[in-house]
Order: C-alpha cells, then sequence, then structure tokens
C-alpha cells in the first residue's frame, strides 16, 4: 500500500522538524491533504492535534494513519470531532499549539453551485472563526488551504500569484475571501499567515466516490471496475496535477520558513506543468494495465463542459522555490505510479475484480 513517507520532504527539512519538535494543528485531518499532514508530522515526532467533523473526511484515514507510524508517535496525536464553524471549538483547538495547517473547507466547484450557502458556512464563516482563535491563542504561523480557482477568468499562463481575474464559482469567492481575511489580520493585528494555492492535488486517500470526486481517483476506480470514464468537454482541458508529496512539503515549508519575506503572502503548489484530460486518460489507463490488463482496451466517454470550471491551468512555482525553497518531489506520472497501489489495494483485481 503506497503512503506518504518523512523521506518524501527534503533532507534540511525533515532535519529541521526532528530538531525542534512543536505543537501543530492540523483542520480537515481526516481528510485527504490533512490525514497526510498528520502522517508525516507524527513521523517526524511531532505533536499533533487534529480536527475535522466528517462532513467530506473519514475515520478510515486516521485509522490508516495510525497503522503506518510507530505506537509511540500516535501517542502525541490527540483528535477533536467538531466542527470549525463553531468558535469555541476552534478556541479550545487552538489553544496550546504553535503552528495551524488549516485544511478543512468543502471543495468542488460544482458542489458549491448547488449549495452556496453550505460552501460559504465552512469556508468563509469557519475560515474567519479558526482565524481569530489562532490569534487569540498566540499561534506562531497559520498557514491555509488556498485554492487555484481564485485565478477566475484570467486568461494568462502560467498562473502567477499577483495576477488574478474575476470568480467563477462560489467556491473560488470564498477562497478568495480567504486570502483577503489573512491580509487584512497581518495589517491589522501582525497576525502572520501564508496561504497555498493548490493545483489539482491527487494521490492515496484521494476519495474516488460520490458526485464531487475529483478526477484523478473517480477514473482510477472506474478503470478498475471496468466501468465507463467520462470526460467532460473535448478532453482537451488541461490542468497542473500535483502529487500530494508537494503539498505536504510546501505545508512544512511555509510554517517553518524564517524567512520575514516569505510571510503574509499566497503561493502556488504545483509543479509547472500542463495535461490535458485526454492524456490524463491514457496515463491513468498505461499505469493501471499493469495490474488489470483488460483496461488497455477501454475508451472514454464525452459528455458536457461542466459549468465554472476553467478551460486550462498551470501554475508558476517560482515565487514558492525563491521564498520557500520550494521544489516538487513528484511530477505527474511519478505521482500515478505512487498512488495506484493504493487504488489497487482498494478497488484492484484478485482473482477477477472486487
Amino acid at each position: 500500500m503506497a503512503s506518504l513517507s518523512s523521506t518524501a520532504l527534503p533532507a534540511v527539512l525533515g532535519a529541521r522538524l526532528l530538531a525542534q519538535p512543536a505543537r501543530w494543528l492540523v483542520t480537515g485531518s481526516a481528510g485527504f491533504i490533512g490525514s497526510h499532514l498528520v502522517e508525516t508530522l507524527l513521523k517526524l515526532d511531532q505533536t499533533v492535534i487534529s480536527l475535522d467533523n466528517f462532513a467530506t473526511g473519514h475515520r478510515r484515514n486516521l485509522d490508516e494513519v495510525r497503522s503506518l507510524v510507530a505506537p509511540e508517535q500516535w501517542l502525541r496525536h490527540r483528535f477533536i470531532e467538531a466542527d470549525i464553524c463553531d468558535l469555541d471549538a476552534c478556541h479550545e483547538a487552538c489553544r496550546t499549539v504553535d503552528f495551524v495547517l488549516h485544511q478543512a473547507a468543502l471543495g468542488s466547484v460544482p458542489r458549491s453551485l448547488a449549495n452556496p450557502v453550505a460552501t460559504n458556512a465552512a469556508n468563509v464563516d469557519g475560515f474567519l472563526n479558526l482565524l481569530v482563535a489562532a490569534r487569540d491563542a498566540g499561534v506562531k504561523r497559520f498557514v491555509y488551504a488556498a485554492s487555484s480557482s481564485t485565478y477566475g477568468d484570467h486568461p494568462a499562463l502560467p498562473k502567477v500569484e499577483d495576477r488574478i481575474g474575476r470568480p467563477l464559482s462560489p467556491y473560488a469567492v470564498s477562497k478568495l475571501v480567504n486570502e483577503l481575511y489573512a491580509e487584512v489580520f497581518a495589517r491589522c493585528y501582525a497576525f502572520p499567515s501564508i496561504g497555498l494555492r493548490y493545483f489539482n492535488v491527487f494521490g492515496a486517500r484521494q476519495d474516488p466516490e460520490g458526485a464531487y470526486a475529483a478526477v484523478i481517483p473517480r477514473w482510477t476506480r472506474a478503470l478498475l471496475l471496468g466501468e465507463q470514464v467520462t470526460i467532460n468537454g473535448d478532453g482537451e482541458t488541461s490542468r497542473d496535477f500535483c502529487f500530494v508529496d508537494n503539498a505536504v512539503q510546501a505545508n512544512l515549508l511555509a510554517a517553518t520558513t524564517t524567512d520575514p519575506a516569505a510571510l503574509n503572502q499566497v503561493y502556488n503548489v504545483a509543479v509547472d506543468d500542463r495535461t490535458t484530460l485526454n492524456r490524463l486518460f491514457e496515463i491513468l489507463r498505461d499505469a493501471l494495465s499493469t495490474f488489470r490488463p483488460e483496461v488497455m482496451q477501454m475508451q472514454p466517454a464525452y459528455a458536457d463542459f461542466r459549468p465554472g470550471d476553467v478551460r486550462h491551468s498551470q501554475a508558476d512555482i517560482a515565487k514558492a522555490g525563491r521564498l520557500l525553497h520550494y521544489l516538487p518531489s513528484h511530477r505527474l506520472a511519478e505521482g500515478v505510479q505512487a498512488a495506484i497501489p493504493w487504488y489497487v489495494s482498494r478497488f484492484g483485481v484478485a482473482d477477477g475484480v472486487r
């Protein structure tokens, strides 16, 4: 089974964390990226408080983390089942921590179009609650999950942090508001934060089921089960797909940077590449053919473009490289190879499809 290891981090970063144990809060800890952050921090002998309400996360993700860390490392973990819309819960979670890694949110453009009120409650009200609680607790650094959706209809490629367009969905609005609140808290309260604009993060433990599942886990599951893969649009829509190890690295670099110029900024977290959906289908099909040779005969179906989706996305990661020393450890094909065993273990072939 594939799992994230602290060895995927730059050696200097890993050594820094091992030498200086701290207390961390990870929100959305039962989710995809959050559970990887919890795993990595525990493997680096950090103390972790994690918070989730299981709206989109799963207990099985934390159970898997427990199975992958040493028993004495798991003892450094305390879980709080709570909602970030509960200000008192946010205060309790932040009370004794040094760093906050805020991943909790309601993701998905289509979900936000279907229910903008729920998206605003989690992503705006919940974000503000946690920001206030972290400020009140004197947290050293607040690192939060921003989004590439903030670029909206700005046509330029690659995307550069200081040039954004108009939001194309309620989700994009909510993530832009996060950045504005963080900026205001830096100016009004001298509270340090860093936003990470994720670009299509993927990897093990990303949920392939449900109406709002991301494309890579959804297609991987469908191919393993012999089900039809549907591409929205003509397949020439392109994305900058970012393996989860890269996102974990960016979070820990952002939390521990000692460069004052790096603070109160937003950064792209991606690989500075662009892959079409048609090419992505081929990459996944090729990778899975080792486990299920029949997938090589499968072809995708095509449907209408999705409302709110941007046509092309690619990140300029020079700013993150310059100020955070971020350097992606995996590109798309490498990340797919690392993630596939996890999906095979869950949906794969053993004397036929199970």
